[in-house]
């Protein structure tokens, strides 16, 4: 397998000494619109398997030549969702494998935002199904941590653990401290803007809605001394992904955010600082989130001075294969201070960069397979969760039983 990584911010140059520890892969082409910043990522590592090169995601025939120059047959997008269809593009005319993260962009509903879904996430790749499959050639959408493992998890609860299910919710939350910021956030803030101010998605009886950001919080309790987390509804992509293979009458995705988080979201919309379309400020033309995202700090370089756990997880309730009730929490803990004594990365971006590794290993070992574009969830999960465990990073499973979701 020869894989073109676009993309070499703070997930990106986590998959390169993640992936640097595999044998699965004959070599990464590490690509990114600095070229300096895809050589840093190399030169850390030493790895012969691995070259840097200069590349613009959104430049769709430079993407297919460098597909082509270096005989790529995957791509690997590790770039904010605006690329998503540039790159997806990319590797269908080029007759390459797609990987990504974050799916194409939603527009909401142009009368009734918080009702009635407009444009989904994943709409404009769902639409080329049939292209990806006339080719025989594989597009797995959504296959980072959330969406990705939370999938993985759904999908091993329906087969595993339960006979039918009620609910499906994502739970994402850490008690992660940066020090010496006031704000920092952890994550892309230009993909955390777009997600979190959207309106809110929910799978319910069959069919999408949309409700205000920031709706129904409560407090759920997290594992391994995380403890309790307000967490509200954002709009994310494994409640567009759920549903299409996953028996469910209702699915969510909660992230804890915390208050002063909410309150900084909610001053960028007010004064349209969330804004990603250009306007002009003087000679140069610029966009308002590209300036927010620019001031503040890169969060890949954040590690040392973060302390703390995050988690990502699946909840699910239902009735088990019993045909008793039942309820569990499957999650992904990852600690900072591990992931940087063993990765030199901070817990966010590396738990994030992990699993698409795992699921390129399962691709080119033969343990997943397929055409068409594709969610996490069309493939078996034990195999994933088995590697992902040989990669030194367990998943846990937590019974419900007396774990009460409170309102907030």
């Amino acid at each position: 397998m020869r894989i073109l990584l676009v993309g070499a911010g703070g997930v990106g140059s986590a998959v390169v000494p993640i992936a640097a520890r595999r044998d699965f892969f004959e070599h990464i082409v590490v690509a990114d619109s600095k070229q300096s910043r895809a050589a840093d990522a190399v030169a850390k590592i030493g790895d012969p398997r691995f070259s840097a090169i200069g590349l613009d995601a959104s430049d769709q025939a430079a993407v297919e030549a460098a597909l082509a120059e270096h005989r790529c047959d995957v791509l690997f997008n590790a770039v904010d969702p605006r690329f998503t269809m540039s790159l997806f593009r990319a590797a269908l005319n080029a007759g390459a494998h797609y990987l990504d993260m974050a799916m194409s962009l939603s527009r909401p509903h142009p009368r009734r935002p918080y009702e009635l879904t407009g444009v989904k996430l994943g709409d404009e790749q769902f639409a080329l199904g049939d292209a990806w499959r006339d080719r025989g050639t594989l597009a797995l959408v959504g296959m980072g941590v959330e969406p990705g493992l939370a999938d993985v998890f759904a999908r091993y609860a329906a087969e595993h653990l339960f006979g039918s299910i009620e609910e499906i919710g994502i739970r994402d939350g850490s008690n992660l401290v940066v020090e010496g910021y006031d704000f920092a956030p952890t994550f892309s803030i230009w993909t955390t803007i777009e997600e979190c101010l959207n309106p809110p998605v929910i799978w319910e009886n069959g069919g999408w809605h949309t409700t205000e950001p920031f709706s129904e919080p409560e407090v759920f309790d997290f594992p391994e001394g995380i403890g309790p987390v307000e967490c509200v509804n954002v709009e994310h992509e494994e409640v567009l992904l759920v549903p299409r293979w996953i028996d469910t009458k209702r699915v969510t995705f909660k992230y804890g955010l915390g208050e002063e988080f909410i309150d900084v979201l909610k001053t960028l919309h007010k004064l349209g600082l969330d804004n990603a379309g250009k306007i002009r400020v003087g000679g140069v033309e610029t966009s308002p989130r590209d300036v927010v995202a620019a001031s503040l700090p890169d969060p890949a370089t954040l590690g040392d001075r973060m302390r703390g756990k995050t988690c990502a997880g699946t909840w699910v309730k239902g009735v088990g294969k019993d045909g008793e009730p039942r309820e569990v929490y499957l999650y992904h803990v990852v600690d900072n201070e591990w992931s940087m004594r063993e990765y030199g990365c901070q817990a966010v971006v590396w738990q994030t960069a992990v699993h698409p590794v795992v699921a390129l290993e399962l691709l080119a070992t033969g343990g997943w397979s397929g055409t068409g574009v594709l969610g996490p969830e069309a493939f078996d999960a034990v195999p994933f969760l088995d590697l992902l465990n040989a990669y030194g990073s367990p998943w846990g499973m937590r019974d419900q039983a007396g774990q009460v979701l409170q309102p907030a």
